[in-house]
């Protein structure tokens, strides 16, 4: 019989699973002798960047099931339209720029997930295109600059669209929830060069 832990450890958790997994674990529990307590779920926040990937699903609400996970490394954006900092203009998917939103070189506009560095977690979807020659170098995801500021535990600078200290890449671990409609390619993240982003 699988437990409820057992159904979590494959990341393939769904809302029915969820509940038909907890009905057995009780049904379990009150017809059999006391069982040793489980440890409680470590809380989102203290999800260590290091954590294995699959321990990364605990931290996710119980209605969101794991399509990727990965990591890669993160620099962050600010695209206000405003020319700044090398701004290249509106986001791509034609919404304001805003907390929350990242950029991905390929996967496609709209597509859902979080990311975690430092015991920190974010949430995200992507609404805009990039980092562009970056990514060839491995640099897969481009972090709106006040969520990247509240990950580092740094300040966003407003009037310049940038994040105080010296930090301007970390090391991510990311999880995908939802698949967006936008173009580009579900799957692992390719380079902006690769062309993905059109398909």
């Amino acid at each position: 019989m699988k437990t409820l832990f057992d159904l979590r450890g494959n990341r393939r958790l769904t809302a029915v699973a969820t509940l038909a997994g907890a009905a057995v674990v009780t049904a379990s529990l009150v017809a059999a002798a006391p069982a040793p307590v489980e440890q409680p779920v470590a809380e989102a926040a203290n999800v260590s960047a290091a954590a294995p990937a699959r321990d990364l699903a605990f931290a996710l609400p119980m209605h969101e099931e794991v399509l990727l996970q990965g990591s890669t490394t993160g620099s962050y954006f600010w695209d206000d339209s405003s020319g700044r900092q090398g701004d290249t203009g509106l986001p791509a998917s034609g919404k304001p720029m805003q907390k929350g939103m990242f950029a991905s070189p390929s996967w496609p506009l709209g597509t859902e997930g979080y990311v975690f560095y430092n015991g920190r977690k974010a949430k995200f979807f992507i609404g805009d295109r990039g980092p562009g020659v970056p990514s060839d170098s491995g640099i897969m995801l481009d972090i709106d600059g006040k969520t990247f500021a509240e990950l580092t535990g740094t300040e966003w600078n407003e009037n310049t669209l940038t994040v105080s200290g010296e930090l301007g890449h970390i090391p991510i671990q990311y999880v995908v929830t939802k698949w967006g409609p936008g173009p580009g390619l579900r799957g692992e993240p390719m380079p902006f060069s690769s062309g993905a982003w059109r398909s």
